[in-house]
């Protein structure tokens, strides 16, 4: 927009906009001397800006009115019901799969029982780190602060241990 020009194309752009900078593309928009083509799902920025709305249909008819979405929804209420049908007859199918889904496993799930394996071979290192430590037989009478803290630490993993192992049973059962 730094140079002169006739023509602009913009694909979205009130996306991530606040208020202000909203108001500030709509006041430039409305001084653009040239064409604007405007790509959005952003209706009432739609209606302030637009003085022609080119609707395209899905199937390869691409028809201008003249005003912004209102004025076009005004002027094709019959194309609009045909859109709503057509819109919630294409939303069954995506219901059934996401409920499909539901019975699998979230996205998170998935991502909890791939990283499971890692977090449970870390942790059975640990453990096995900590019992070679304990097992110095001279620990608990030279050094029982330490002993202490890595009895608590083993007993401290064996638990993280048995709660990632029984999580990891219980995604692996539900993703089967």
């Amino acid at each position: 927009m730094a140079r002169s020009s006739n023509l602009l194309i913009l694909d979205e752009p009130t996306n991530d906009l606040d208020v202000e900078t909203l108001d500030l593309l709509q006041d430039i928009l409305g001084d653009y001397d040239g064409t604007v083509l405007l790509v959005s799902h952003d209706r009432d920025f739609i209606d302030r800006v637009a003085t022609a709305t080119v609707a395209l249909d899905g199937h390869g008819v691409a028809t201008a009115y003249p005003g912004g979405w209102s004025d076009y929804a005004a002027q094709r209420p019959a194309a609009l019901a045909a859109l709503a049908a057509r819109t919630a007859a294409a939303a069954l199918p995506v219901a059934r799969t996401e409920a499909r889904k539901a019975d699998g496993l979230s996205f998170t799930e998935r991502k909890r029982l791939e990283a499971l394996p890692g977090t449970i071979e870390k942790l059975e290192a640990e453990i096995a780190k900590l019992t070679v430590y304990l097992s110095a037989p001279d620990l608990f009478t030279k050094e029982p602060a330490k002993f202490a803290k890595a009895s608590a630490g083993i007993a401290e993993r064996q638990a993280a241990l048995a709660s990632a192992e029984e999580e990891w049973l219980s995604l692996a059962e539900k993703e089967a």
